[in-house]
């Protein structure tokens, strides 16, 4: 098992982004095609984040054109290669999955005043 820990500790990053639910964030993946790579940014809500370690996820809402739509990143992934914050959103549940049922501007999170 020590030798488990040993590659997954070496395979995480160490600038990883201090990221929590309800802010809103770019996402800039690099996307393979064929022999080609680009990087797509993606923006949105955090509406959740999952398990711990090598296998941290995020996910990322988004609205785009009346549809909702959610990505689900992993952290530690070399295909994530920055993650940008866009603002700070100041949330009580863990979770924004209730984000899902609502509309327009009933939808958004409230901003953190500085």
């Amino acid at each position: 098992m020590n030798a488990l820990e040993q590659i997954s500790k070496s395979s995480m990053k160490e600038n990883a982004p201090e990221i929590n639910v309800g802010d809103t964030v770019r996402v800039h993946v690099r996307i393979q095609e064929g022999d080609k790579s680009r990087i797509q940014a993606f923006e949105g809500t955090v509406i959740a984040k999952k398990h711990g370690g090598i296998s941290e996820t995020f996910t990322v809402r988004r609205v785009a054109h009346g549809v909702g739509i959610e990505r689900v990143f992993p952290v530690h992934s070399p295909a994530v290669d920055k993650v940008e914050i866009i603002r700070k959103g100041v949330v009580r549940r863990a979770k924004l999955y209730y984000l899902r049922g609502r509309i327009g501007k009933a939808a958004k999170v409230k901003g953190l005043v500085r």
